[in-house]
């Protein structure tokens, strides 16, 4: 589909809403069976067909899936074979030895020609073990073209995609989603789509599109608990949007590509295995904007931890201890009096990804090459990191008025797991070599009474 059609498609699409809400959405009337999921005779001849992101006996408010009927089964398919699996990794992360130095990243180089969201996925690195269902890894992506004829499902875990430049429209098996710069989209494990980019590059022409991608091996992303914050605020369940059912009735190739256990298998299909007419569940896609984050912050004083910010969770075995959270900066007032407004020094048991999706990150302003938008900065656990020279010095000085902090929205992959580097991420032309440069020149200031 071409960018101009694609981007109509976008602008007409609806959505159900509400985070882990049971869905039911039919593209044709009477497509959903009444009072049972798996009738003897589906109706209008479909297949009924489950798909399961949990397990069957995990607790009800744990539970994810959802009931498909759909043209054919997923079942009617060919042998899968290996293929190339490009820039992708996957965990465990053996290639470099674990770096505690703190890292820097310029946004990737433009991609070739003719690169598909699939083609333009690159590792910067990761932790746990994708076949033990454990752990995450940090992608990048970059695209210039439509994954045409072209299918992706990851068997290995559920994708977290953050777009920085260029909108997206993702067909998947339960319908259209499109996500622009601001917004999220969330794949689940075992869900197939295909990508296709939105907007034109930087000078017109040819649709482009970059972003981030979380890669999450462990338990699926939920909501986290408020605890003392009450019954309202940070994401709100409401604010999710998840797709109706759209289908395709694709009769030819279409190649599939499956990632499963760190491998890239590929099959031959002789229809589009997006052929959902009719679902209801909880195992769904969701597109999100982070700019409806309720941001919670400090009215009196100090500065709060940035766990405050958590917009998505993946628990572990540890209360409180997340596999992985997906934290935002967005937009947002500091009041705080008598107080140090951007984030303070600190090490930290949890490693952090930061990537920046627009504007400036109020903490990282200095450095050569700077921290810009596409690019991503990594501290993994207990490297000091902090506002730089020159922010610290801005702040210090400061005049604590009511401040509006606006220009910028940032993120972050936090985890409890080091985050191991990829040997073509530790050895990229766009790592910058003097990252710690910024920190260079905070002086001594003690002085004793």
């Amino acid at each position: 589909m071409s960018g101009d059609a694609a981007r109509k498609t976008a602008e007409s699409l609806t959505y159900a809403t509400g985070f882990g809400n049971e869905h039911s959405t039919e593209a044709v009337p009477g497509a959903l069976p009444l009072g049972r999921n798996s009738p003897q005779r589906a109706p209008l001849g479909l297949y009924a067909e489950q798909l399961s992101g949990s397990a069957f006996t995990e607790p009800r408010a744990d539970n994810r899936r959802s009931w498909l009927y759909r043209v054919r089964p997923s079942a009617a398919h060919p042998a899968f074979t290996r293929t190339d699996s490009g820039s992708l990794r996957t965990a465990p992360f053996t290639e470099t030895v674990p770096d505690p130095n703190r890292l820097r990243w310029d946004p990737l180089p433009e991609p070739a020609p003719g690169t598909d969201f699939l083609a333009g996925l690159w590792t910067l690195g990761g932790n746990g073990d994708a076949t033990a269902r454990t752990g995450m890894a940090v992608h990048l992506y970059h695209a210039n073209a439509p994954m045409a004829n072209r299918v992706f499902g990851n068997s290995d875990g559920e994708l977290l995609i953050v777009p920085e430049r260029g909108g997206l429209l993702l067909r998947t098996e339960l319908g259209l989603l499109a996500a622009r710069p601001g917004e999220v989209v969330l794949i689940p494990r075992g869900v197939r789509f295909r990508v296709e980019p939105l907007d034109p590059g930087p000078g017109g022409g040819t649709p482009t599109a970059r972003g981030y991608v979380c890669e999450n091996y462990g338990r699926p992303f939920q909501l986290p608990e408020r605890g003392p914050i009450g019954a309202n605020g940070l994401a709100n369940a409401r604010d999710f949007r998840a797709p109706v059912a759209a289908f395709e009735e694709i009769e030819g190739p279409v190649e599939v590509v499956n990632k499963f256990c760190g491998h890239l298998w590929t099959a031959t299909y002789d229809h589009s295995p997006l052929d959902v007419v009719a679902w209801h569940g909880t195992h769904a896609p969701y597109v999100y904007d982070l700019r409806a984050f309720n941001v919670m912050g400090s009215i009196s004083y100090d500065h709060p931890d940035p766990s405050i910010f958590t917009v998505l969770t993946s628990p572990s075995d540890t209360p409180g201890l997340a596999a992985v959270d997906f934290v935002v900066f967005a937009p947002r007032w500091l009041v705080g009096e008598d107080t140090f407004r951007p984030p303070y020094f600190h090490r930290n048991v949890m490693s952090e990804y930061m990537g920046l999706i627009e504007g400036a990150y109020d903490a990282k302003t200095g450095g050569e090459g700077g921290f810009v938008a596409g690019g991503g900065s990594l501290h993994n656990m207990m490297s000091a990191h902090g506002p730089d020279r020159e922010t610290f010095d801005r702040a210090s000085a400061a005049d604590l008025v009511p401040q509006r902090v606006d220009d910028g929205l940032a993120f972050m992959f936090e985890t409890r797991w080091p985050v191991l580097t990829t040997a073509q991420a530790a050895g990229a032309g766009h790592l910058q070599r003097g990252y710690d440069d910024v920190w260079q020149g905070l002086e001594r200031h003690f002085r004793r009474p």
